[in-house]
């Protein structure tokens, strides 16, 4: 079965495969995307002989909703990791902000984070940033479909993003936030899509397993 799931803040996505399998007692469970520990949202999970769909799944595209606080970069450019810069603030323009975030759309190249589950000679990025390792990585060039700006004041930007697979909205945060002439971190990302599986039937863990318990399976 596929199942769209909404995974909380402070899960990892391997964290709701376990919960998943724990409910459903399927050997095989896999996800189709992962979504960082700070994130929240449309988390898609396959079992059974239905994992095989989850690599053309995730590789649809992808839509997020993200807050970007300014004026402050962190060391693993979300909420969750120490702050290691701060910088002024310019003031800008609605239509300068604006015409900044839509400049990102088309081909967009980007270095994938250390804090990151890529792989890199078979290490995850992240189990190497614990350890205070940096190693080289490759620019990946992906594709901006859609950028849309939702709201902002002085010191947030609230946006929306139509992506290709391999984006890092984290990345791109700190890149919006650079060519405005400051420093920043998401403090809020939420996916809201993936491929067809919209988060309005994104069905929360507690509820899922609800719904399993009282069905006879």
């Amino acid at each position: 079965m596929i199942y769209n799931i909404y995974k909380p803040v402070d899960w990892t996505s391997f964290d709701v495969v376990k919960k998943i399998r724990g409910i459903t007692k399927e050997k095989k469970v896999g996800h189709g995307g992962t979504l960082d520990p700070f994130a929240e949202g449309v988390l898609i999970i396959g079992t059974g002989k239905d994992t095989k769909s989850l690599t053309e799944i995730s590789g649809s595209t992808k839509s997020y909703r993200a807050i970007l606080k300014l004026g402050e970069a962190t060391e693993t450019l979300d909420n969750e990791g120490p702050v290691i810069e701060k910088k002024t603030i310019p003031e800008f323009t609605e239509a300068f902000l604006k015409d900044t975030i839509y400049s990102f759309k088309g081909n967009y190249t980007h270095t994938p984070p250390m804090h990151s589950a890529k792989r890199v000679d078979g290490v995850r990025l992240y189990k190497l940033a614990r350890q205070n390792k940096i190693v080289a990585r490759e620019p990946v060039t992906v594709k901006i479909e859609c950028m849309t700006l939702n709201n902002y004041d002085s010191d947030f930007i609230d946006f929306s993003v139509i992506c290709s697979k391999g984006t890092y909205i984290r990345v791109l945060g700190k890149d919006i936030a650079e060519k405005l002439g400051t420093v920043g971190h998401l403090i809020k990302l939420i996916r809201t899509r993936v491929g067809s599986h919209d988060i309005e039937e994104s069905v929360p863990i507690k509820t899922f397993e609800s719904s399993w318990m009282s069905t006879a399976h």
